[in-house]
C-alpha cells in the first residue's frame, strides 16, 4: 500500500474514532453535526474508501451496521460501536505496509504488494438513487441549487418529489359552455391585463386578466401582496396574446357580473407554435402533474427534469416487493408506479400508481417498526413478573370507587405483558380523568410484590408532587414506602431519599428528570412508568431504563390519538386505550363567544372568583407579533391585572420563563394564591387544580381540536361545575366547523379523529413530533384501508421471517433500511 494511501487510511481511522467518541459522550443518540447525522456521516466516508479484497467484507459489514443504526435501540447501538472499533482496528493493521527487503526497488515493492483496488462507485446499480440531481439531463448546477431548496439533492429524491395534485389538460371546456359549480379547464389567449390597489390597502394589488377563446371571454382576478415591484413581477407572468391554460372551479363573480374561476391553477404556455415535441407531450393535452415550487423552480423545468430522470434511470428501478405479494394484492410494479404517478396516461393509471406507492411507504414504515421491536425482543428479555396479585387486590379494596370496564381491560393487558418473557412495550392513552394513574399503580404493585422497585417519572415538579401526594395516601395502608425526588428538594432530603432507594427500603419513587441523574441508584428496579411520555426524549427514557437490569417500561399519555395515527406513530408499541370516563364526572360546559361578548365573560369570571374559585385565561402567543393580529399573554396580563381585574391576584405563566419561575407560579396557583392565571399552552399538560372552574381560550381558532381538548381538561377536575369559553373575533367556515364540533362533544377520541380529518397528521402531531419517516403520499384519513392492509402484511412477513433474511425479503429489508435512514436520521434526536 502506498504511503499516501496509508496516510489517508490513518486520517480516516482518526476521523472515525473522534466521531465515535462524540457519539458515545452523547449517549448514542445519532447526534446531528453541521451537515450530517452521525450514522450518515460514517456512511458517507465509508462510501469513498478505496478497498482491497481483504478490506471489502469488513467495510460492507460496517455499512450494513450504520444503515441499521438509526433504527436500533441504545443498547444495540452501543454494541455496534464496540464491533466498529474491532473492525477499524483490523482495518488499520491491514493498511500497514508489509516488510520487504531494503534492497528491492521501492517502485517494484508497491506494484507487487498492492492488491487490486475496488472503488465504491457512486453510480453502481445499488446507488443510482444517490447520484446528484445536477447530473440529470437539463438540470445542471444552477437548477440543482433551486432543487436543493425543496429538499431534492439526488435522483432518488427527485423521483420521490411527488406532485401535490394533477390537472386534466386533455379535456378543455369552451368559455361559452362553462357552468357555475363545475371543475373546468380552459385554454385561451391573454387578451387584457390591468391592476389596481384597493383603498386603504397599500400592500395589496388586484390583477385583472381577461382570457378569450373562440367562444367568449373570461374575467379572472388574482391577489398579490407586496409593493409595486412584486405587483409588476406578477403582471409580467401574463404577456399579452400568450397562450394560457387554467383549471379551477367555476363560480359567479358579482363584481364583473359574469363567470370566473376560483383561485385557478394556471400555466402560461408562450408561443406554442415553436414548442418542442417534449414540451407538447409533458405540458399539453394530457393529465399533468402540479409540483410544489419555490423561487428558481419553474413547473416546466421540474416536469422536464423528472421526465429525463425517468428516461435515464427507470430501467434500473428494482422492485422491493415480492412478486407473490404484488400478485395477491393486485399491485403494479414499482417502476411503473413512479412513471405513472408523475405522468399518468389516464385517471385509472394514476389511481393504480398512487395505491402502489401508498401501500409501499406504509408497508416500509410498519416493517421498520415491527423489525425494530423484534430485534429488541430478541436481544433483551423481559423480567417475567409473576405474582398472586395480593397487593393489587388490597389496593382495589380500599378505593372508594370501582374500576371502569376500560380500566379493567387495560390492567389485564398490562398483566399479560408483565408475565411474558418479552420486554413490555406498551403505551396507555386515555382522556383527562379516565383513571390512567390507578392502572399505573396497579402495575407498579405487581412489580413491588415480585420483589422489585417501581418508578414513576413525570415531566414537571408540580405533576410529580401531585402524583406523590395521591399515591402516598393510597399506598400508606399497604405499608409501602413511597418517595419523592425533584430538583427543588434540599440536599439533605435528597441524600436520605437516594440512600433509601439504593438500599431497597423505598418501594416506589416518584419524580421528574431528577430520577435519571447520576447518583440515582436503585436496588432492583423492575418497572418504570413514564407519564406524558411525549414530553421526554428517547435518550431520557433509555437512561431511566438503564437504571435497572432490563426493567419493564410502561408509558402513558393524556393526548388521545386516532387509531390510524397510533398504528403509525406507535407501530412498535402495543397501544391500550382507556376510552371510558368514571361515572358521575360532570361535563365541562363549552361555549363559543364573540370578542364583543368579552365584558359578559369577564363579569362571569368575577362571580366565580368571588365565590372562591379560580380561572385560566390562555393566549396563543407569549409576546405581541407585528405579523399576526393576535393578543399576547404578557401584554394582556398587564391589562388584566391593572385594568380589567384590579383587586384580584393574577399570575403569568409562559414557555419563555425559566423552570423554577414556572414551578413557583404554578405552586402559587395550586395554593389559590393566584385567583387567575394568564398563560400560554404551557398549562395544557400535567396541571391538576380542582378549584379551577373557568377556562377562557382567546383566539380559539388558532388552536387544534386536540390542543383545545387538553386545555379544557384543566378545569372540571373538582366537584364544582366547570366552564370553557372559546373567544374568537374571526371565524372562517372551516374554523367555525371545528369549534362547533368541540362544543358538542367531550370525547377526546372523537375530537382527535375530527382533528385529524380537518388538519391532517402533520399539524396534528406538530413538527417531527412523531419520530417517523415523512409519509409523502399517504393521507391517514383517506388511506385507512391501506394502513390496515400494510400492518397485516408486515406482521405476516415478520412472523414468518423475523430477520427479513429469506431470499424473497432481502430486497425489502434493504429498502426498509434505506427508507428509514433517508427519511429518519433524527429518530432519536
Amino acid at each position: 500500500m502506498a504511503l499516501t494511501e496509508i496516510s489517508q487510511w490513518r486520517a480516516w481511522l482518526h476521523l472515525f474514532e473522534r466521531s465515535i467518541q462524540v457519539e458515545e459522550k452523547q449517549g448514542y443518540r445519532n447526534i446531528k453535526g453541521r451537515e450530517y447525522f452521525f450514522a450518515d456521516f460514517i456512511l458517507s466516508h465509508l462510501d469513498n474508501i478505496e478497498l482491497n479484497a481483504n478490506q471489502a467484507s469488513k467495510v460492507n459489514r460496517l455499512k450494513n451496521m450504520f444503515t441499521l443504526y438509526p433504527l436500533s435501540a441504545v443498547a444495540e447501538r452501543r454494541e455496534m460501536i464496540r464491533e466498529t472499533r474491532q473492525h477499524l482496528l483490523s482495518l488499520g493493521k491491514q493498511s500497514q505496509p508489509p516488510a520487504e527487503p531494503q534492497s528491492q526497488p521501492a517502485q517494484t515493492k508497491v506494484a507487487r504488494n498492492k492488491p487490486p483496488a475496488v472503488k465504491v462507485s457512486q453510480s453502481s446499480e445499488a446507488d443510482w438513487r444517490d447520484v446528484p440531481v445536477q447530473f440529470v439531463k437539463s438540470v445542471g448546477p444552477k437548477l440543482g441549487e433551486s432543487f436543493a431548496k425543496v429538499g431534492v439533492g439526488t435522483v432518488g429524491e427527485l423521483l420521490s418529489y411527488y406532485p401535490r395534485k394533477h390537472l386534466d389538460y386533455s379535456q378543455c371546456t369552451p368559455i361559452a359552455e362553462l357552468r357555475a359549480g363545475k371543475l373546468a379547464t380552459v385554454w385561451g389567449s391573454i387578451y387584457k391585463v390591468s391592476s389596481y390597489t384597493p383603498p386603504g390597502k397599500a400592500n395589496l394589488a388586484i390583477i385583472k386578466v381577461v382570457i378569450r377563446d373562440g367562444s367568449g371571454r373570461l374575467n379572472l382576478s388574482f391577489f398579490q401582496r407586496g409593493g409595486n415591484y412584486l405587483r409588476r413581477q406578477f403582471e409580467q407572468r401574463f404577456p399579452l396574446n400568450a397562450q394560457i391554460i387554467l383549471s379551477g372551479t367555476v363560480k359567479w363573480d358579482k363584481y364583473s357580473q359574469g363567470l370566473t374561476l376560483d383561485s385557478p391553477e394556471f400555466e402560461v404556455l408562450g408561443d406554442t407554435e415553436n414548442a418542442d415535441s417534449q414540451s407538447d407531450s409533458l405540458h399539453l393535452g394530457r393529465i399533468v402533474p402540479i409540483y410544489p415550487l419555490t423561487e428558481g423552480l419553474n413547473i416546466k423545468w421540474v416536469r422536464r427534469a423528472i421526465h429525463n430522470a425517468l428516461q435515464a434511470y427507470a430501467p434500473r428501478i428494482s422492485d422491493p416487493l415480492p412478486a407473490a405479494l404484488k400478485q395477491r394484492l393486485g399491485l403494479i410494479g414499482f417502476a411503473e408506479a413512479i412513471q405513472a404517478f408523475h405522468f399518468p396516461l389516464s385517471e385509472e393509471s394514476l389511481r393504480d400508481a398512487r395505491n402502489r406507492l401508498v401501500f409501499q411507504e406504509l408497508l416500509l414504515t410498519q416493517l421498520g417498526l415491527l423489525y425494530r421491536r423484534e430485534q429488541h425482543n430478541s436481544q433483551s428479555g423481559g423480567l417475567k413478573i409473576q405474582t398472586t396479585g395480593k397487593l393489587a387486590q388490597a389496593f382495589l379494596q380500599q378505593l372508594p370507587f370501582t374500576l371502569t370496564g376500560a380500566q379493567q381491560r387495560v390492567y389485564q393487558e398490562i398483566l399479560k405483558d408483565l408475565r411474558s418473557e418479552n420486554p413490555m412495550s406498551r403505551l396507555v392513552q386515555g382522556d383527562v380523568g379516565s383513571g390512567k394513574t390507578v392502572v399505573a399503580v396497579l402495575a407498579l404493585l405487581e412489580a413491588i410484590e415480585a420483589g422489585f422497585q417501581g418508578a414513576l417519572m413525570a415531566p414537571t415538579e408540580i405533576l410529580a408532587e401531585q402524583h406523590f401526594q395521591k399515591i402516598f395516601q393510597w399506598l400508606l395502608p399497604l405499608n409501602l414506602q413511597t418517595e419523592l425526588l425533584i430538583g427543588s428538594q434540599g440536599a439533605k432530603q435528597k441524600r436520605e431519599t437516594l440512600a433509601r432507594l439504593a438500599s431497597g427500603e423505598a418501594h416506589l419513587i416518584i419524580g421528574t428528570h431528577a430520577l435519571i441523574q447520576e447518583g440515582v441508584n436503585f436496588s432492583r428496579l423492575g418497572l418504570a412508568v413514564i407519564d406524558e411520555q411525549h414530553r421526554f426524549g428517547v435518550k431520557q427514557r433509555a437512561t431511566l431504563r438503564a437504571k435497572g437490569q432490563t426493567p419493564e417500561i410502561l408509558s402513558m399519555t393524556a393526548t388521545p390519538i386516532p387509531r390510524t395515527l397510533a398504528l403509525t406513530v406507535y407501530g412498535d408499541q402495543d397501544v391500550s386505550q382507556i376510552d371510558e370516563l368514571p361515572p358521575g364526572r360532570k361535563p365541562v360546559e363549552t361555549k363559543l363567544v364573540r370578542g364583543s361578548q368579552r365584558e359578559q365573560t369577564w363579569e362571569f369570571m368575577r362571580q366565580e372568583m368571588d365565590a372562591g374559585r379560580q380561572c385560566y385565561v390562555v393566549f396563543p402567543l407569549v409576546d405581541e407579533s407585528e405579523k399576526m393580529d393576535l393578543k399576547a399573554a404578557t401584554i394582556e396580563y398587564e391589562r388584566y391585572r391593572e385594568h380589567v381585574f384590579p383587586g384580584y391576584n393574577v399570575g403569568l405563566l409562559h414557555g419563555k420563563m425559566k423552570g423554577q419561575q414556572k414551578e413557583s407560579v404554578m405552586r402559587a396557583f395550586v395554593k389559590n394564591e393566584h385567583q387567575m392565571l394568564v398563560a400560554t399552552t404551557v398549562i395544557e399538560v400535567g396541571v391538576d387544580v380542582p378549584n379551577a372552574t373557568v377556562m377562557i381560550i382567546e383566539h380559539a381558532e388558532r388552536f387544534g381540536l386536540a390542543q383545545l381538548h387538553q386545555l379544557r381538561g384543566r378545569v372540571g377536575r373538582g366537584a364544582d361545575r366547570a366552564y370553557c369559553f372559546l373567544v374568537t373575533d374571526k371565524l372562517s367556515e372551516i374554523a367555525k366547523e371545528r369549534l362547533q364540533i368541540f362544543t358538542q362533544t367531550q370525547d377526546g377520541f372523537v375530537i382527535a379523529e375530527q382533528d385529524l380529518r380537518l388538519r391532517g397528521p402533520g399539524e396534528f402531531l406538530g413538527t417531527r413530533q412523531s419520530g417517523l419517516p415523512d409519509l409523502l403520499l399517504t393521507n391517514l384519513v383517506e388511506d385507512t384501508q391501506w394502513l390496515e392492509l400494510a400492518r397485516t402484511e408486515a406482521r405476516s412477513i415478520i412472523a414468518a421471517d423475523p430477520d427479513l433474511s429469506q431470499f424473497q425479503n432481502r430486497a425489502l429489508k434493504q429498502e426498509v433500511y434505506r427508507f428509514f435512514r433517508r427519511h429518519l436520521s433524527s429518530l432519536d434526536a
